[in-house]
């Protein structure tokens, strides 16, 4: 599956975005789909993951509460909406699409997107 993500860009802290990531190609809803995201100088962290059926959920420790993630299994599209925003959150965005279930693990993802740079000014 390809995949597409959009939505970042440059927001004040305490300020929200919501990402989008469009799937193309191979069948959308036989992925489970990931949102990481990547700081420069540090390891790709897992944000958000969410299941086939849309109804189990895994955050990750810094974002749990402020963001939340869905999909439209019909319009081929997973979300990301980011509230209170935090400085620390500025880091380049990655979708992913995994077979093997809920992972937090980068190596569970078969398929990236390029990325969407989110900014947070404090």
């Amino acid at each position: 599956v390809q995949l597409q993500a959009s939505g970042g860009g440059l927001v004040q802290a305490g300020g929200s975005l919501r990402l989008s990531c469009v799937g193309s190609g191979r069948t959308f809803s036989n992925y489970y789909m990931g949102w990481f995201r990547q700081s420069p100088g540090q390891e790709r962290e897992f944000v958000a993951a969410i299941n086939i059926g849309g109804y189990m959920r895994s955050y990750g420790n810094s974002v749990k509460g402020r963001f939340t993630i869905s999909r439209d299994n019909a319009e081929k599209t997973v979300y990301l909406q980011m509230n209170s925003l935090k400085a620390e959150d500025t880091a380049i965005y990655y979708c992913a699409s995994s077979v093997r279930g809920l992972s937090r693990q980068t190596f569970d993802y078969d398929y990236w997107g390029p990325g969407t740079l989110v900014t947070v000014s404090s």
